[in-house]
């Protein structure tokens, strides 16, 4: 089965997307900031990770560094969700290792195509 790991600290969009890739037959596991991410990492290697940039205590550019520095989870694609929608921050969270950068407000069905895609 695939597995995401959804990190956002909006509940709505959590229950929002949890929902949409249960139902495409994804395992979900639910991070509310980057530590939590982090945790989950240490029993669990997702297939891709949705990342919210701001969130409290480690926010999104941290947790990508983090993840980015870890040779366990070189395979793990990652999809920054953000309302930063400025050139500079996609050109940032890109720069950063991102595999995609998706601004906020986002279209459900082409985020699980963008995901379906990414993890081919």
């Amino acid at each position: 089965m695939k597995k995401i790991l959804i990190a956002d600290d909006e509940h709505k969009i959590i229950m929002t997307l949890e929902y949409a890739f249960r139902k495409a037959g994804y395992e979900v596991f639910i991070a509310r900031d980057g530590s939590e991410v982090l945790e989950i990492l240490k029993t669990q290697i997702p297939d891709i990770i949705l990342l919210d940039i701001m969130m409290p205590n480690v926010d999104g550019y941290s947790t990508l560094a983090e993840i980015r520095k870890n040779e366990a989870y070189r395979s793990i694609k990652v999809i920054f969700l953000s309302a930063k929608t400025g050139d500079a921050d996609i050109s940032k969270g890109l720069e950063m290792g991102a595999d995609a950068y998706v601004t906020k407000p986002y279209s459900i069905k082409k985020l699980t195509e963008q995901v379906e895609n990414l993890i081919k």
